[in-house]
């Protein structure tokens, strides 16, 4: 998934999988959310023996990406 938005900050990157974390916690955030979707989709993915991570530039956006092994 590739997305145009704000992008994440290098530093926050390893924090975006956690649950219940969002990166703007303060009262006066612009974004909503539980913080829950990507450490959700994280464990469906490894639950499933497969690796997800994000790439991502501060004010180009995000590319989150994962992979599934393939069984035969």
């Amino acid at each position: 998934v590739i997305d145009t938005g704000i992008g994440i900050p290098q530093e926050d990157l390893n924090k975006i999988f956690m649950p219940f974390v969002q990166l703007d916690s303060s009262h006066a955030r612009k974004y909503e959310g539980t913080g829950l979707g990507l450490a959700l989709s994280k464990e469906l993915v490894e639950l499933h023996g497969g690796s997800i991570w994000v790439e991502s530039e501060t004010g180009k956006g995000s590319t989150f990406t994962f992979k599934l092994p393939v069984c035969k």
